[in-house]
């Protein structure tokens, strides 16, 4: 067992002392307990590294808000632990951050698993709406959601234990490392990276995944050069939970047999041990598939000061969402095509890009000149734009207060119904 900073994952470690590194990473809201089933087989071969996320597991509640920063996190445990080199197994959010760690630190890494993973996760929209739901609601909706999203519905029916942990496992979590996760995984997209990744991967999903499924993982499969597919059947998002005899034997398959040693390792342990060479337990639970190399990804050069149109977009979308924005440009035409440019550049590109005022503050700000300039045709998508800010219900009320006083108790009125009803349909858990 682990301490931990702010620098550094909580962690576990099983197996003998002197074998190859090899680590398990957890989902969005799960805890390393996930990998319970996995680690008595590994464990035979590997020394097994399990890590927490912050804020789950009684990790200490120090969020990171990207998957690279997760990524630092892991690379500064292992530093500490003097691992150099190691193989690694992800699941979901931790597919993500062993992707980062294979694009950045390729050195580090001998052989890579991704479950239930994907180059992007559904679209920003989705996550940053998680956020919004939690805030205004805690844990408890997407703790009663879970099962439906991490188990085939037979598998729920009969083993209600199982679906009562994952269920306690999301309520334990804290709720602002949960939102920062949503947030990481809201910003992260390397679907044009993918031909950089060079290590040996198993890119392996439960077959009636509906969260990350089939369609993400032959996505994975088209464009990193050397991965094998793994389809699992009878398993949803958390395959090593539902089918974990099928997993195991599918991750000790690969890391026995596709270990990438380069004659200048750093690493002092002998990473194919002769225990390793020894038929699998059971056969594959599903087809492994070759892939052809994908293209290799252009590189763009720029010269001169960066044009603030693509960062406006970027910001504009991540602020009002996507559908908010494609709506947006899709109605322009030639008398406002110009006009959306100037606003996606110099709005958004110019102004909400700037370091000066965090995006919470900027939606403040924002809210009360719409209120004081009356025009309150905009204050619907900027209530949302609030919302996914991570501005709360109760702030966003206590700045219409303030409007109250300082713009006209009338502005404030038509403002709070207008706000309102956006609050209620943002914040109102699905059912």
């Amino acid at each position: 067992m682990s301490d931990t900073t702010t620098k550094t994952l909580q962690y576990r470690l099983d197996g003998p002392e002197d074998a190859p590194i090899l680590i398990l990473g957890p989902s969005l809201g799960t805890t390393w307990h996930m990998w319970d089933r996995q680690v008595p087989e590994l464990a035979r071969q590997w020394r097994v590294l399990r890590f927490d996320l912050p804020g789950h597991g009684g990790a200490p509640a120090h969020p990171a808000t990207s998957v690279s920063e997760l990524a630092e996190r892991l690379l500064a445990t292992l530093d500490m632990l003097g691992v150099q080199r190691f193989g690694y197994v992800g699941c979901s959010i931790s597919g993500a951050i062993g992707a980062e760690l294979a694009l950045r630190r390729p050195d580090r890494i001998a052989s890579l698993a991704l479950v239930a993973a994907s180059p992007r996760f559904g679209t920003a929209d989705e996550f940053r709406q998680r956020g919004v739901i939690v805030r205004a609601n805690g844990l408890d909706p997407m703790a009663r959601t879970a099962p439906e999203r991490w188990f085939t519905p037979g598998f729920a029916g009969a083993q209600p234990a199982i679906v009562e942990w994952a269920v306690q496992m999301v309520r334990t979590t804290d709720p602002g490392c949960y939102i920062a996760a949503c947030e990481a995984l809201a910003a992260f997209d390397i679907r044009a990276e993918l031909g950089r990744i060079a290590v040996p991967t198993l890119v392996l999903v439960g077959a009636e995944d509906q969260v990350t499924g089939p369609a993400e993982a032959r996505t994975l499969v088209a464009g990193i050069p050397d991965a094998r597919l793994a389809l699992v059947p009878g398993a949803s998002h958390l395959a090593p939970v539902e089918q974990p005899a099928a997993v195991t034997d599918l991750l000790v398959h690969h890391f026995a047999t596709a270990w990438f040693n380069p004659s200048d390792t750093s690493t002092s342990l002998m990473v194919m041990p002769d225990r390793m060479d020894r038929p699998m337990a059971s056969a594959p639970a599903g087809p492994v598939a070759e892939i052809a190399p994908a293209a290799e990804q252009p590189q763009a050069v720029t010269t001169g000061r960066a044009d603030p149109y693509d960062a406006g977009m970027r910001v504009r979308r991540e602020v009002l969402g996507d559908a908010h924005v494609d709506r947006a440009t899709a109605a322009a035409d030639g008398f406002s095509g110009d006009f959306q440019e100037l606003i996606t550049r110099y709005a958004w590109g110019e102004v909400w890009t700037r370091d000066g005022l965090d995006r919470r503050t900027r939606s403040a700000v924002t809210l009360t000149a719409l209120i004081a300039g009356g025009h309150l045709d905009e204050l619907a998508f900027h209530t949302r734009a609030a919302l996914r800010n991570g501005l709360t219900p109760t702030e966003i009320r206590e700045v219409l207060i303030q409007t109250a006083v300082y713009c006209g108790v009338p502005a404030a009125n038509t403002a709070f119904r207008v706000a309102g009803a956006v609050i209620r349909e943002e914040t109102t858990p699905e059912t």
